[in-house]
């Protein structure tokens, strides 16, 4: 059964090439997963941490820095057509819109068919905490796609039916029952584990969802939690982002070369450098200028090579892959300094101390507020959190968005594919 039941759920959720294509697929592609042994659900679960990883595609990790204003096409001669290079992104046929939808979606499918083979084996701790883990891939999924596309089906169970949207709000509900369920059931963490889901993990995830929606209090009081947990420190970024060990990362993908097709460096380094790539993608000057030489950060951050700018974030070009940082500490610093404003002023400076820089002492919440997300544009580029740093503060037009541009368009496939879906506003 190991060498042909798992093969056989994975090829066929490699093959669901859209949701709603997904959904025309009777619930467990025929293969009885009552049928799995704990052995078979250990090695599925391997298969879930693989899935989420790559299903979605190496953009989609960088894709609030895509149409967020750190980014433009690298063929572009200057900054200036920023906004137009954002709308080209931002369409219904872009490649991006389907390639996370579907990504996220199929992963979601072999999420749901997990948590059905996990209910049928005996009870015991490990299956709670498999369970758990589920929970928290299907909670982080979804926070991917409530803050691209708002409301979206919401599937506990794998159907073959054609669904609607859920409400915004639905969807963030869900998220917090899942991210809850997995906070009290995944496996407490083990110093250096980071590469594994576990309980605290899901309670860092469950502030940056908190803070998501507005609701501060709750958010610092996570994020306090986690930071005086003791399990993990602020660290260089040499070894976050060099795959060195580290007591920063609170969980990441490890992204190895061998059972991964994310690539992010290939997007951002040119041929001629060193690691090589295609040069996709480089930083706007506005994005080089907010570095200083003080700041600890700008190396590993940006790169200048034979006068081309370059995102050094993740070096591997084409020899190999680079981890891949879902959540870490500095963030848990951001959240409690966003969330109680000028209260929280300490641990913002705590972060740039840190980071070779010298304390700020704005004057008012609105100047505070330019702070922190300026320090969180600077700490977190390249990570996956600039547009929706602006969405979430109605800031988009700080970059010249348009107003439909707060949300993503539902991929032109997927209306076609099923007509209970509506699209976003004004695309």
């Amino acid at each position: 059964m190991k060498r042909t039941v798992i093969p056989i759920l994975l090829s066929v959720v490699t093959a669901l090439a859209s949701c709603s294509k997904m959904l025309d697929v009777p619930s467990h592609s025929a293969v009885a997963t009552n049928t799995l042994s704990a052995a078979d659900v250990e090695a599925f679960l391997t298969g879930i941490y693989n899935r989420v990883q790559n299903a979605p595609g190496a953009e989609s990790y960088i894709s609030f820095d895509i149409v967020g204003g750190n980014l433009i096409n690298s063929g572009a001669t200057s900054d200036g057509g920023l906004n137009s290079f954002i709308s080209g992104v931002l369409r219904p046929e872009n490649g991006q819109m389907s390639a996370a939808w579907n990504g996220y979606y199929a992963s979601l499918y072999q999420i749901n068919n997990l948590l059905e083979s996990v209910a049928s084996l005996p009870a015991s701790n490990r299956a709670t905490e498999i369970a758990a883990i589920a929970h928290f891939f299907r909670g982080y999924l979804y926070y991917n796609l409530v803050t691209r596309w708002g409301g979206v089906p919401v599937l506990e169970k794998n159907t073959n039916q054609k669904l609607p949207r859920n409400s915004e709000a639905e969807v963030w509900a869900f998220i917090e029952k899942e991210l809850q369920l997995a906070m009290d059931g995944a496996p407490a963490y083990a110093a250096g584990q980071y590469y594994r889901v576990s309980s605290v993990a899901a309670k860092a995830l469950m502030a940056r969802v908190k803070l998501a929606q507005g609701k501060k209090a709750e958010a610092a009081t996570l994020a306090e939690e986690v930071i005086g947990s003791g399990l993990f420190a602020l660290d260089a970024f040499e070894k976050i982002f060099r795959a060195q060990a580290n007591n920063e990362v609170i969980f990441a993908f490890k992204n190895l070369t061998i059972e991964s097709s994310i690539n992010v460096s290939t997007l951002f380094y040119t041929y001629a450098h060193t690691v090589k790539g295609s040069y996709v993608y480089r930083p706007t000057q506005e994005t080089m200028d907010m570095f200083t030489a003080g700041d600890t950060r700008t190396a590993i951050s940006v790169e200048t090579f034979q006068n081309l700018r370059v995102i050094n974030k993740y070096p591997s070009g084409q020899s190999g892959t680079d981890p891949l940082v879902i959540v870490r500490l500095a963030e848990m610093y951001l959240i409690s300094a966003e969330a109680r404003g000028l209260q929280g002023l300490a641990r913002l400076n705590e972060l740039r101390a840190f980071r070779g820089l010298g304390p700020v002492s704005p004057a008012s919440e609105a100047a505070y507020l330019d702070a922190v997300l300026l320090e969180r544009r600077k700490e977190l580029l390249g990570e996956g959190f600039r547009w929706y740093d602006l969405v979430r503060h109605n800031r988009t037009g700080d970059i010249g968005l348009q107003p439909r541009e707060k949300k993503y368009p539902l991929p032109m496939n997927e209306l076609a594919l099923n007509k209970q879906l509506e699209q976003n506003d004004l695309y």
